[in-house]
C-alpha cells in the first residue's frame, strides 16, 4: 500500500452499548449469593463504537454507524461519544420506545463475564446511504452478529471498493450456527479471541477461515494465520484494571497498521500495544490519548 492509504477512512458499524462496569470484585459471582463490587463506572461500549475511538486515538479518520442511545442513558453516554473524536453523522439516534442497549461487565482479576440486552436493530436504515455517499476505505464490524443480522453488508462494502475486518465476539447462538464459513471467508480480516477460535476450531496447521486470521491472546500476545504462514507476537504485561474491550482495542491498532501497508508482525505488535493500553483503565475508551507514537514505538 502506499502512503496516501493512510488517510482512509474506517466506518465501523455494529451496536452501540451502554457498559455498566462492575470492577474489583472479590470473586466473581454464583448463583444464591452476593458479591460487593469496588467500583462501578457507566460507559458508552459495544465493539464498533470501542474500536472506532481507538482508530480516532490513533490519528485516523473514522466513523460509526450505530444506534445512539436515548431515554435515561443519553446523558450519561453523549459526552463521551462526541469527546471521542469518533465522527457520528453515520449512526441514528434510538427510538424511545426500545428497550437501552445494557451490557452488565463484571471484573475480578483477569476474570470478567457480561449480561447483554440487545434491543432494535444493528444497523441503521441509512447504512446504504451513509457506505454508497461516505469517502471510506474500510468496514469493521463490531461483532459476527451483526453480520449474521445483516450479511448484505459484505455486498455493500465491496460494491464501494472497501476492505473488511470482522470481529467476533462470543454469542452461542451465532457460534451455533452451520453457515459461517461463507461469511466470515467473505471478509478480508476475521479477529476471533483465544475461546472463540477454539469454538470455531482455528488453530495454526489448519486452514483459516478468513484470509487473515487473528487470535487475540490476551496476555499471550496474538497469533495471525494465513493459508501461507503463521506468524505470533508477543505482548508486554501490564497491570491489569479492567479487560472491557480489549480486543476491540486490539482491532483499531492492528487495522489502522494493516491499512498503512505495515508487515503483520508490526500489526500484531500494534494491536498488542492497544489492548495493553484498554487493560490499564476502566472502560473500553475512557479518556484515550493520542495514541499514534505509542504504536510507533511498538512497531
Amino acid at each position: 500500500m502506499t502512503q496516501a492509504n493512510r488517510s482512509g477512512r474506517v466506518l465501523s458499524v455494529g451496536r452501540l452499548y451502554c457498559d455498566l462496569i462492575f470492577t474489583d470484585l472479590p470473586k466473581m459471582p454464583t448463583l444464591g449469593e452476593e458479591v460487593f463490587a469496588g467500583g462501578l463506572s457507566i460507559k458508552p461500549g459495544g465493539g464498533a463504537f470501542i474500536t472506532a475511538a481507538y482508530v480516532a486515538a490513533l490519528g485516523r479518520p473514522v466513523s460509526l454507524a450505530s444506534a445512539l442511545p436515548s431515554g435515561p442513558f443519553a446523558s450519561a453516554l453523549m459526552k463521551e461519544l462526541e469527546a471521542s473524536g469518533v465522527d457520528l453523522s453515520a449512526s441514528q439516534p434510538m427510538p424511545d420506545t426500545l428497550d437501552p442497549q445494557i451490557t452488565v461487565a463484571m471484573t475480578s482479576g483477569t476474570e470478567r463475564a457480561f449480561l447483554t440486552r440487545r434491543a432494535g436493530p444493528a444497523v441503521p436504515e441509512t447504512f446504504a446511504q451513509v457506505i454508497a455517499n461516505g469517502d471510506f476505505a474500510h468496514l469493521h464490524i463490531g461483532e459476527l452478529a451483526t453480520l449474521v443480522e445483516a450479511p448484505f453488508l459484505i455486498e455493500q462494502a465491496r460494491g464501494a471498493g472497501l476492505s473488511i475486518s470482522l470481529d467476533c465476539s462470543w454469542d452461542d447462538a451465532v457460534l451455533a450456527r452451520d453457515d459461517l464459513a461463507a461469511m466470515i471467508g467473505a471478509v478480508d480480516i476475521f479477529l476471533p479471541n483465544e475461546t472463540e477460535a477454539q469454538r470455531l476450531a482455528i488453530s495454526p496447521g489448519k486452514k483459516p477461515p478468513a484470509p487473515l486470521t487473528i487470535v487475540k491472546r490476551g496476555p499471550e500476545g496474538s497469533i495471525a494465520i494465513s493459508a501461507e504462514t503463521t506468524v505470533s507476537m508477543p505482548t508486554q504485561p501490564v497491570n491489569v484494571i479492567d479487560s472491557t474491550g480489549a480486543g476491540d482495542a486490539f482491532n483499531a491498532g492492528f487495522i489502522d497498521a494493516w491499512l498503512s501497508g505495515k508487515p503483520v508482525e508490526q500489526c500484531l505488535a500494534a494491536g498488542n500495544r492497544c489492548g495493553a493500553e484498554a487493560v490499564m483503565r476502566v472502560g473500553g475508551a475512557t479518556d484515550l490519548p493520542d495514541l499514534s507514537a505509542l504504536v510507533k514505538a511498538a512497531s
